[in-house]
């Protein structure tokens, strides 16, 4: 019996959802023309793909390999998809993911070598990272910008390219705090903090700094965008624990000054691509100064 794609699709469907049920009801067949496809592709393959465990379908090492090479097969189809329509207009298009929470700074200095151009559209989603990675291996992302390094191991589809390491800041008005006022240790105990939240790995930087320098912290508001810490900076909530590039305006115009830099703890951002037989040609330019750095 000859091997083909209707067999593979319901086989991933199956692994997917683990019930005959479940996977009928997304492709809108029948039960049992899904327990019957399947079989014949056990049959073909000559192993078990599966194994019940209650009303449960489990994957089998076979059946693992198989769902493995089967998510390749249809992503290498999907890239096809998706290059030839590119190639087929005149226009190129970048499907950028970014964080919801991220410095829109850091993604205007990303999209820089793009802007102004007519040869080129700029698609730009924000969400959380998980909906994010999500697009990105549905290949309706082209790259995703975050500073949630997500984990890799041997079996991980992503590509992680470290595009800059920003230094910390303590950020706060001109008038709260006079150049040159206090030690860092005094800063930290006297002046109300807007910081990151806990779940944050500035933030675990930052507890990690407060207990070796053994400051207790008055915390006056805590948030995960960047833009309301910098939003409650320029209400003069407190001093604010920031990359000085998410409020580079501000420190340009005078509304914000840095009052001390928190060394050892620096903001990482990076961009999650996955790889690809036919990647979009505009990666590489906005790649290109990532790679070629030392």
């Amino acid at each position: 019996m000859v091997l083909n794609l209707h067999h593979l699709r319901l086989f991933r469907a199956v692994a997917r959802d683990g019930t005959l049920t479940g996977a009928a009801r997304v492709l809108n067949i029948s039960q049992s023309a899904v327990s019957t496809q399947v079989r014949a592709l056990e049959a073909a393959l000559g192993q078990d793909l599966f194994e019940r465990r209650g009303r449960a379908l489990v994957l089998t090492e076979a059946g693992r390999i198989a769902l493995d090479h089967a998510e390749e097969i249809f992503r290498t189809a999907d890239d096809l998809s998706a290059s030839l329509r590119r190639a087929e207009t005149s226009r190129k298009a970048l499907r950028i993911g970014a964080l919801a929470t991220l410095s829109r700074n850091f993604q205007m200095a990303f999209l820089a070598p793009l802007l102004g151009r007519s040869d080129v559209e700029v698609v730009l989603r924000s969400g959380g990272q998980e909906d994010l990675l999500r697009g990105l291996e549905a290949l309706s992302l082209d790259v995703v910008l975050t500073n949630l390094v997500p984990a890799r191991d041997a079996a991980s589809p992503y590509l992680v390219h470290r595009l800059d390491d920003q230094p910390v800041s303590l950020v706060g008005t001109p008038g709260r705090v006079p150049r040159g006022t206090g030690t860092l240790p005094e800063l930290l105990a006297t002046h109300p903090l807007i910081l990151p939240t806990p779940e944050t790995s500035l933030r675990a930087g930052f507890d990690a700094l407060l207990d070796r320098l053994d400051v207790a912290a008055r915390i006056a508001a805590e948030a995960d965008d960047m833009a309301m810490l910098r939003l409650l900076a320029r209400a003069d909530a407190g001093l604010a624990v920031l990359p000085p590039i998410v409020v580079q305006d501000e420190l340009e115009a005078g509304q914000l000054v840095e009052v001390a830099r928190l060394e050892g703890i620096e903001e990482v951002f990076c961009a999650v691509t996955m790889r690809r037989r036919f990647p979009n040609p505009l990666l590489a330019e906005v790649l290109a100064p990532v790679e070629a750095a030392p």
